[in-house]
């Protein structure tokens, strides 16, 4: 039996060829797991400002109950011992158009 000799820049092309497919095979394996990581971090970014914006509504809403007139009055007249005005105490200021700033 008679093998057929293989010229080596038959064989370094083989190998370059080879070398190329492997190296464009890694490549589009990368990035598809590139999307995948990039996806899911997406998605637990998106998971994350939803959690936020939850929480901003509640505190909105604990702010609102916080800073609401019935409670505030009821907070100076028991804590603060804080009453209506006297009518000697009040003072009126009377609006004039031409010293409007």
């Amino acid at each position: 039996m008679v093998k057929k000799k293989i010229p080596k820049v038959e064989l370094l092309f083989i190998a370059i060829s080879l070398c190329f497919g492997l190296a464009c095979l890694t490549f589009y394996i990368w990035y598809q797991t590139e999307i995948i990581r990039l996806g899911l971090e997406i998605r637990r970014a998106e998971e994350t400002i939803n959690k936020l914006e939850t929480e901003i509504k509640s505190l909105e809403a604990v702010k609102a109950s916080l800073l609401s007139l019935e409670r505030v009055e009821k907070i100076a007249r028991q804590a603060l011992n804080l009453t209506e005005p006297q009518p000697a105490q009040l003072i009126y200021e009377e609006f004039i158009p031409e010293l409007k700033r």
